[in-house]
């Protein structure tokens, strides 16, 4: 079935069985998009647990530190790159470099900075993820045209970016 074409299936309000009406359609929007979420996050979630028993955060400060390449970044500036915020930032990366997925070290021109570095087993790691993430992307996506994905994420941008 062509994504257009696929059945448009339950309502939020029918999905949750509420019996009244929601009172605004923001209300209405907000309830779909934690739904929404959450039938993502855990695709994802089973994905990362079966492969180095990451959770989606732990994925993505590995993500953030493959980016950050060779110099690293330091702890804060990681927590303030996250998807979710966490407040726990220094015991996740502590799991982490158990794993031995990520090291620390001080600045060397602020011996007060820590800088986080992802290791070779933490880009090996991601490397064995980047296709079965990519993959489920597209599947978890499907139901859309790249059209209608793309207005998605404009509307989404614009409705986060509202938010200041």
């Amino acid at each position: 079935m062509t994504p257009s074409k696929q059945p448009p299936g339950p309502s939020v309000q029918e999905a949750i069985r509420q019996t009244k009406p929601f009172s605004s359609p923001g209300a209405e929007a907000v309830v779909a998009m934690l739904m929404t979420t959450e039938r993502l996050r855990w695709p994802l979630q089973d994905l990362m647990s079966g492969r180095g028993d990451l959770t989606l955060q732990q994925y993505n400060v590995l993500r953030i530190l493959r980016g950050a390449g060779k110099k690293g970044l330091p702890t804060l500036e990681v927590a303030a790159r996250m998807i979710e915020r966490t407040p726990g930032i220094t015991r996740m990366i502590d799991r982490l470099e158990r794993k031995s997925l990520v090291t620390r070290e001080r600045a060397a021109d602020d011996r007060r900075q820590v800088r986080c570095l992802i290791t070779a087993a933490g880009r090996k790691l991601l490397a064995s993820l980047d296709k079965p993430v990519l993959e489920l992307d597209e599947e978890l996506f499907s139901a859309l045209t790249k059209a209608e994905t793309k207005e998605l994420i404009r509307l989404l941008n614009r409705v986060r970016n509202s938010l200041g």
